[in-house]
C-alpha cells in the first residue's frame, strides 16, 4: 500500500484525478464464479464502478511464491470487458526478496490478450528493504515509480 500512496501523492501533484481502491478496507469480494449473486456484492458494486470509471490503472500487488496475490487474480476475473478493456494498465509489486520480478507477467498477459488493456512495461518490484516505517525511503524506486508514471500519462513529473 505505500507505495500506491506514493504514486497518488505524484499524480496528485500533477492535477491528475486519482481514486485508490483499497481492498483490505473495501470488504469481502466473491470468488469468481460464486454461485452467489454479484448483483448483492456491495464491495464488488463499488470496485467495478471504480474500474469503469478509470482510464487507467495501477495494479499495487504483493507478490508470492513468484506471481500476484490470488486477491488480484481474482479482481481480474471479477471484472468484465466493459470495465477492462483498453484501459491503460501499470504494476506495483511489493516483494519480500529480489527473485520473482517478473511473476505479474502473467497477470499482465491475462489483461493485455483478454482485454485488450495497454500493458507499461515497467513493473516496478520493492522489497522491505525499500520501506521503511510507511514510507519509500529507496530514492531507485521512487524514481521508478515516477517514471512508471510519466511513463502511463506520457508527461513529466517533476
Amino acid at each position: 500500500m505505500v507505495l500506491a500512496e506514493y504514486a497518488t501523492e505524484k499524480l496528485k501533484e500533477k492535477g491528475i484525478s486519482v481514486e485508490l481502491v483499497d481492498l483490505r478496507t473495501l470488504g469481502v469480494l466473491l470468488f469468481a464464479g460464486s454461485s452467489h449473486g454479484e448483483e448483492h456484492s456491495e464491495p464488488l458494486r463499488i470496485l467495478k464502478s471504480a474500474i469503469h470509471r478509470a482510464t487507467h490503472l495501477l495494479f499495487a500487488v504483493p507478490n508470492y511464491n513468484f506471481g500476484p496475490s490470488a486477491t488480484a487474480k481474482n479482481v481480474i476475473e471479477l471484472m468484465g470487458a466493459e470495465e477492462l478493456n483498453g484501459k491503460t494498465v501499470g504494476f506495483l509489486v511489493a516483494a519480500g526478496g529480489q527473485r520473482g520480478y517478473m511473476g505479474v507477467l502473467s497477470l499482465a498477459n491475462s489483461l493485455m490478450m483478454d482485454f485488450r488493456c495497454w500493458i507499461v512495461p515497467r513493473f516496478v518490484h520493492a522489497t522491505g528493504a525499500d520501506v521503511k516505517e510507511g514510507v519509500v525511503v529507496s530514492e531507485e524506486i521512487r524514481q521508478r515509480i515516477e517514471q512508471l508514471l510519466t511513463e502511463m500519462f506520457h508527461q513529466t513529473l517533476p
